[in-house]
């Protein structure tokens, strides 16, 4: 999903919500722990409201481009000046 579909789910989420609060909000009254809940969900409204407006803004995550390697060796002079490092010296076992 894009950022743009994530934030109309969001919102339709949000709706949801503020409906399901008011009618809550009818049946139980205006006591301290409805308030509460209105007042957080108001947070979160504008939260998003802010989101979205910051959503232009964010670069979408990108791919870094792809590096390909070829399956051909690799020029074995390229090793000839270093030795196995951790196997010890060319014509020596490793322990």
């Amino acid at each position: 999903m894009s950022v743009h579909d994530d934030l109309t789910s969001v919102q339709r989420c949000l709706d949801d919500l503020f409906r399901t609060v008011g009618r809550l909000e009818q049946q139980l009254g205006g006591g301290l722990e409805m308030r509460r809940v209105r007042t957080d969900a108001d947070h979160l409204r504008e939260s998003v409201a802010l989101l979205r407006e910051a959503a232009p803004t964010l670069s979408p995550t990108r791919r870094p481009d792809l590096v390909s390697i070829p399956d051909t060796p690799y020029d074995s002079s390229l090793w000839t000046d270093s030795d196995d490092e951790g196997l010890g010296g060319r014509d020596r076992r490793a322990p």
